[in-house]
């Protein structure tokens, strides 16, 4: 056979493969099937690289990101747009050692497009991640757990979370602060009525962020706290009618809010209260015109088991709400669940369509739990997710920067 012949051969086996492979995705099998197939095709795609310039530049073209500084988890996570370019930002969390005096206030921020705001030009793999000043306290423990943060516009707003002592103590924290990373300035911004760790914040029309429920000193609130950027005012919103819990993850596009699962407090005649996962889902719709009344209705959960620090996140191109990873049994902040068992990370990604009222199920290449938001990044193709830190198997404090796509 000539040499001729026999590359035209190879490379047709090749392009027949990946057509395969590309069927079997389609065809909506589960999710080992689509993992096979994905590495069918990855397969192929290394051989078929050498001789396609095509295949070359679509490779170079995916966005890497630098691992983070040291490993980090619980810590509050958010994107910003300046004009300094898009920026993605870590806020406090826990350190590699897991113990109390491993709680930090560090601040690190990478900057994702420095030329501007074009998110075609995303180019984390020739940027570092830099130290910005440490998150002020009003507390004699500077270091939070459990603080959430969001970004509206060029400003990352930070809010809550919790403090531990030796004694493991742990105190709910009254500071909330506007964040400018141009110019690594905090400004404090009005106290939340009744301060909260462990909760969510969402973020309607550029403007209102929504704190949901989550753990105050002694107990869960079911309080819907709705800060307004615009006049640094707080308003109540329509308490929140699932069991109120902690750890939950939740996402928002457009009047839409989905929340998730959580840790409920069990109350019993003969012993201490208990901590159990709450499997639950619930759909808010915000009032247009009274932006503090939400219409919150159940919905059908995804798996039946509950998830514990999800990331999350709305997206707004598939009018869909993200969660990923998370772990099925709740724990301390040390990754030991309260039932004395080491708690595992999922690889699941459970993404629901509002507009189908429908779930999908699938996977990601790693497991990850204790997130505190799941970061959007980049448009069209190129679109894809970002969580930062975390802990992995066997409870291990990170410092990756894991990415999947839809």
């Amino acid at each position: 056979m000539s040499l001729v012949r026999q590359r035209f051969k190879t490379r047709l086996l090749v392009m027949l493969c990946a057509a395969l492979a590309s069927i079997c995705l389609l065809s909506g099998r589960t999710i080992n099937a689509q993992v096979s197939a994905n590495e069918v095709i990855s397969s192929q795609l290394t051989s078929f690289e050498k001789t396609s310039p095509t295949a070359k530049a679509s490779q170079q073209s995916i966005v890497t990101y630098p691992a983070m500084p040291e490993p980090v988890t619980n810590n509050a996570v958010v994107k910003v747009h300046s004009i300094k370019g898009s920026y993605l930002l870590s806020f406090m969390g826990l350190g590699a050692k897991k113990s109390y005096d491993a709680v930090h206030n560090k601040v690190w921020a990478l900057n994702i497009n420095p030329r501007g705001k074009d998110s075609k030009r995303l180019n984390a793999n020739v940027s570092h991640w830099q130290a910005k000043s440490p998150v002020p306290s009003s507390l004699s423990q500077s270091g939070r757990l459990a603080s959430v943060a969001v970004g509206v516009d060029s400003m990352a707003y930070i809010f809550g979370g919790y403090t531990v002592d030796q004694a493991h103590n742990e105190v709910s924290s009254p500071d909330n602060f506007r964040y400018d990373v141009v110019t690594d300035t905090y400004y404090p911004i009005s106290a939340t009525p009744v301060a909260v760790d462990d909760a969510i914040a969402l973020v309607y029309l550029h403007r209102y962020v929504y704190l949901i429920s989550g753990w105050h000193n002694d107990g869960n609130v079911n309080l819907v706290q709705i800060y307004d950027v615009q006049t640094d005012s707080w308003q109540q919103g329509s308490p929140f009618l699932g069991q109120p819990v902690f750890g939950h993850a939740g996402a928002i596009v457009a009047d839409n809010i989905l929340l998730c699962d959580g840790v409920k407090v069990d109350v019993h005649p003969d012993k201490r209260r208990t901590f159990s996962a709450q499997p639950a889902c619930y759909h808010g719709t915000i009032d247009k015109d009274e932006v503090h009344k939400i219409d919150w209705r159940s919905v059908a959960h995804p798996t039946g088991m509950a998830r514990y620090r999800m990331a999350g996140v709305g997206d707004s191109a598939t009018n869909s709400a993200i969660f990923v990873g998370g772990s099925d049994n709740p724990y301390n902040y040390d990754g030991i669940g309260y039932n004395g068992e080491p708690a595992k990370p999922s690889k699941q990604i459970w993404r629901y369509d509002f507009a189908q009222d429908k779930w999908q199920v699938t996977e990601m290449d790693n497991a990850s739990m204790d997130h505190r938001g799941l970061l959007p990044i980049g448009e069209g193709d190129k679109r894809h997710f970002v969580t930062l830190g975390g802990m992995v198997e066997n409870q291990k404090v990170s410092s990756a920067v894991n990415r999947f796509a839809l």
